[in-house]
Order: C-alpha cells, then structure tokens, then sequence
C-alpha cells in the first residue's frame, strides 16, 4: 500500500472515531403536542421535528436551535426486541424540560417515531451535536 493511500486511511479512520467519540448516551421521551409556546421561540413554531432538553444543557438560552442526530439504542425494556426502527433523526432544541434528568432528550411524537415504536414513550438513545 502506498503511502497516500495509507495516509487516507489514517485520516478516514480518525474521523469516524472522532464523530463516535462525541456522541451521548441517553434517554429519549415523546411528548404530547402542541409544542408551542416553547422556551425559546415563545409562539413561534419551529416545525415538528424538534426536541427539549434538561434545563442544565440550555445554557440559559444559548443552546436554543442547537441541532441533534438521534438514534435508537434500544427500548427500556430489553424484553421489546423491536423498540428501534434502525433510522436516525436530526431534531433542532426548543426550549427545556422541567422533569427530565440529564442526557434526557424530550423528542415530538413525529421525531421519535422516525426513530421507535411511538407506543413506547421512553427509549434508550445516542444523540450528538450536528
């Protein structure tokens, strides 16, 4: 193998290793609509495909339209074989949650069912910042 060609492969593998290595564990819950009015838009709607997070991660607003991939890791009950669908979702912050905990991701229903079965209401997750 030529050194060039060696050199991609190099830059190639660090660069998956690098988007693996940001990515969050969690957990994602459905949310019930409407979603507005919201933290940070107020009654401006910002689509469907959207997503609320901990208070803690919205860094008193500076996160808002923060933009997350979302994929399914599994249900919460490992019993569920089917929970995930296989997609991913890019979902765009809205506003925060009251009740969720850290690295809890509170998804709209049409965002969580690209990613599992919606009669689940909480699945395990990654999700990192794009």
């Amino acid at each position: 193998m030529g050194v060039v060609t060696k050199a991609l492969v190099l830059i190639s593998m660090m660069v998956c290793l690098t988007s693996v290595a940001y990515a969050l564990s969690g957990q994602a819950i459905v949310a019930n609509p409407p979603y507005v009015p919201s933290t940070c838009y107020g009654s401006t709607d910002q689509g469907v495909m959207i997503a609320k997070e901990h208070i803690s991660m919205l860094a008193n607003g500076k996160a808002c339209g923060r933009r997350y991939r979302v994929r399914c890791l599994s249900g919460t009950n490992k019993a569920i074989r089917d929970a995930c669908t296989g997609k991913t979702v890019d979902v765009k912050v809205i506003g925060s949650c009251e009740k969720c905990s850290q690295n809890e991701l509170v998804l709209s229903q049409e965002a969580f069912a690209k990613i599992a079965r919606l009669a689940l209401g909480r699945v395990n997750i990654n999700y990192e910042q794009i």
